[in-house]
């Protein structure tokens, strides 16, 4: 069995002396490979998390591990380096993936998503918000979507999200539950240009259900790097408002 087509790496580990084992996304899925001679100084740039392949992956029998090999296609990894919250962002958004899809599933919205985010990885403003919005197609391809369809007219817009249902909820309907709600940034539901408070208010939503539905189900935590970046925001916001303040 052979393929060939662009991949996005998520995950790498050492394996023997020089090799590694590396997981990458492509539009029919995630797929873990050996890469002979990947953990060396010449190969072991390419196979960074974050960055975009012209990967092959070949395998006598279908169901064996396989041998990839490929060609550096874009450094999202170096230019995310630059700045802080970038890395986060791209380290988080490779942690989910790797470690909430399944193998051999095809996947080409999450994937294209991820790609989209990866190529804006450098430009300030960017990456956050489109982790954000990748994450909720994430979360609708594993089977856990989350419904910001419901017409609102007027004064009585979406304003809330349930915890329950993952529904958007309008002003009106929100009633004496509205503690117990999400609030429902606007950037989610419309085009309009998101600051700090509204990213966080994303991803705290899609935090619940990550944590809740696609890996408390398997007893396992949150991955790390997303943890990380959610606290990276937060204390961001902290220090704004305590500078304004």
């Amino acid at each position: 069995m052979e393929w060939q087509e662009p991949a996005i790496v998520l995950e790498t580990t050492g394996y023997g002396e020089g090799d590694a084992l590396v997981t990458v996304l492509t539009a029919q899925g995630a797929w873990r490979g050996l890469v002979k001679g990947g953990a060396s100084r010449r190969l072991a740039g390419i196979w960074q998390p974050g960055n975009l392949v012209s990967a092959r992956w070949v395998a006598r029998l279908a169901e064996q591990l396989g041998i990839l090999s490929g060609e550096l296609v874009h450094p999202a990894a170096a230019l995310a380096m630059q700045e802080r919250e970038a890395l986060a962002v791209l380290n988080a958004a490779c942690a989910l993936a790797a470690g909430a899809l399944p193998e051999r599933e095809p996947c080409p919205a999450v994937f294209a998503g991820l790609a989209r985010l990866l190529a804006g990885i450098d430009i300030p403003g960017v990456p956050l918000p489109e982790l954000v919005r990748w994450e909720i197609v994430l979360l609708r391809e594993l089977g856990f979507g989350l419904d910001f369809a419901t017409q609102a007219g007027g004064n009585d817009r979406l304003a809330y999200v349930s915890p329950r249902t993952g529904r958007a909820v309008t002003l009106s309907q929100a009633g004496e539950w509205v503690d117990r709600l999400f609030p429902l940034p606007e950037f989610l539901v419309d085009d309009s240009e998101p600051g700090l408070a509204d990213c966080l208010a994303g991803l705290r939503i899609t935090s619940h259900f990550f944590a809740r539905d696609v890996f408390g189900a398997r007893h396992r935590p949150l991955p790390t790097a997303r943890e990380r970046l959610y606290d990276l925001i937060a204390d961001r916001l902290a220090e704004g408002e305590k500078n304004v303040g």
